[in-house]
């Protein structure tokens, strides 16, 4: 993921692009597209677990041309929480 030009925005939220990209990356991540928050409706919000922070990280990337950007990051609320949760819970039935 590329964090070249929102890699230190993500900062107020005390994050790094590293635990960004292990909560991308984490295997049991809730990726959902288009986001529901997203105004244009071509970003993508997921939400992982980071052992880093020893919490849940939503992250919102970019797809374009072949790139994923990295736009924002911050520690999952609770809504994402629960949607991570419920992910979890319907894969395990």
């Amino acid at each position: 993921m590329d964090w070249r030009h929102r890699g230190e925005y993500i900062s107020k939220h005390g994050l790094t692009p590293d635990v960004a990209d292990e909560a991308f990356a984490d295997p049991n991540r809730l990726a959902i597209d288009p986001d529901p928050s997203s105004d244009s409706g071509r970003t993508i919000r997921v939400i992982g677990w980071s052992s880093t922070t020893s919490m849940l990280i939503t992250v919102i990337v970019l797809p374009d041309e072949g790139i994923t950007w990295g736009v924002n990051a911050w520690p999952s609320n609770s809504t994402d929480q629960r949607r991570y949760r419920e992910e979890q819970l319907d894969v395990d039935q």
